[in-house]
This record gives structure tokens, sequence and C-alpha cells, in this order.
């Protein structure tokens, strides 16, 4: 096989462009799909149902359905209602974060559930109420347990970012098209692209067990 590395040097800066918008979107997703899941979670375990309801129904419309149906639905149908001109990396964003929060809050869910009860009874027996019990007591235990399917969610939705190369969103992978498409070589810039989310991904995944070892010790 002959493999052409003046293409990877030609297109390398956007490669590395392309990279950062990948970082930078997925970051946004996972800290804005955190906040809405840590939302979502806890309307899911509320005691009324009716209050429960719509998180449910939303989790399951986002956990049940493809995640490129819903870009195609935020992209084409929900952010021109909302912006006058269409933005491929803002529509990414939001597609990725309404996503993220439906796995989060599962998460979040399963994190607060493992919490002995028993340790909310001391607490409110203390004088601490409900959003005390749960800032204080609950919260920072269940973040600990809840850092690897976390870390693991971050992965997931940084390889689910390359999605955004379909309404082009200027990532990764929409470099790794562009320069098939001007030479009509595939080897180069597919592999280059894989190379670097392999290494995003490991880089991802040695720092989560860093600090899954530190949070052990302590």
């Amino acid at each position: 096989m002959d493999f052409r590395m003046d293409i990877v040097i030609d297109y390398l800066p956007f490669f590395l462009k392309g990279t950062l918008i990948t970082i930078a979107v997925s970051a946004a997703g996972v800290i804005m799909g955190m906040i809405l899941g840590l939302l979502v979670g806890m309307g899911k375990v509320a005691k009324l149902w009716i209050i429960r309801f719509p998180f449910i129904c939303y989790i399951n419309f986002f956990r049940g359905t493809p995640l490129l149906v819903q870009l195609f639905l935020i992209h084409f149908a929900v952010m021109p209602l909302i912006l006058s001109e269409t933005n491929t990396i803002a529509s990414l964003v939001v597609t990725l974060s309404l996503n993220s929060a439906a796995y989060v809050a599962e998460i979040f869910r399963a994190g607060i559930k493992s919490i002995d009860k028993g340790q909310a009874e001391a607490a409110h027996s203390l004088g601490m109420n409900k959003i005390q019990v749960m800032r204080y007591v609950v919260l920072p235990q269940a973040f600990k347990r809840m850092i690897p399917p976390l870390g693991n969610e971050f992965i997931v939705l940084l390889k689910d970012s390359s999605l955004g190369a379909i309404i082009a969103a200027p990532e990764l992978l929409y470099w790794g098209r562009a320069a098939t498409g001007q030479y009509y070589r595939v080897w180069e810039p597919y592999l280059t692209v894989a190379l670097i989310y392999l290494l995003l991904t490991l880089t991802l995944t040695y720092l989560l067990n860093y600090v899954e070892r530190r949070l052990d010790t302590e």
C-alpha cells in the first residue's frame, strides 16, 4: 500500500483545528449534560408520579432513539425555530447535551440510590432539611461512585461528536472527509482521524483511572 504522508502533512492544521473543536464540543456537551442530567435524575426520583412522568418520557426518548435522528431533528427542525440562522456547532452541542443528560440522569439516579438511607435519616435527625441532606451528605458520596460511568459517558460523547460531520460541523471527522474528497484517498485521512480519536480516548481513560485511584486513597 502506497501511504502518502504528504496528504497528512497538508491537512495537519485542519486536523488540529478539528480536534480542538471536537474536544470543545464534547466538553460542552458533558458539562451541560451533567447539569441537566442532575436535574432530570432528581426529578425521576421524586415521590409524586405526576412529577416523575415527564422526566421518564425525556429519558426514554433520548435513550431509545438514535443520536443521528436526534441531531437531524434538532438541527433541521428545532434550531431554526430558535435561531434565525442555523449553526452546526450549536446544533451539535445541544444534541450532545440533551442526549448525554438522559444517560447522566440514570447515572445520578443510580448513584443517589446507592447511598444508604440511614445516612439521610441521621442527617435529618441532626436538623438538616432535604436540600442540605442532598448537598452535604448524599451527593458528595454518590459523586465518587459516579466517576467511572461519567468518565465512560465522556468518552462515548467524544466519539459520538463525529456525527457532526453529517451536518458539516467542522470537527475532526469533517476534515477527514474533506481530505478524502480532495485527494480521492481513503487510508491517509481516515487512518489519521482514527489515530487522533484513539489518542484522545486513551488519554481520557488514563486520566480517569488516575482520578479514581486518587479518590480511592482519600
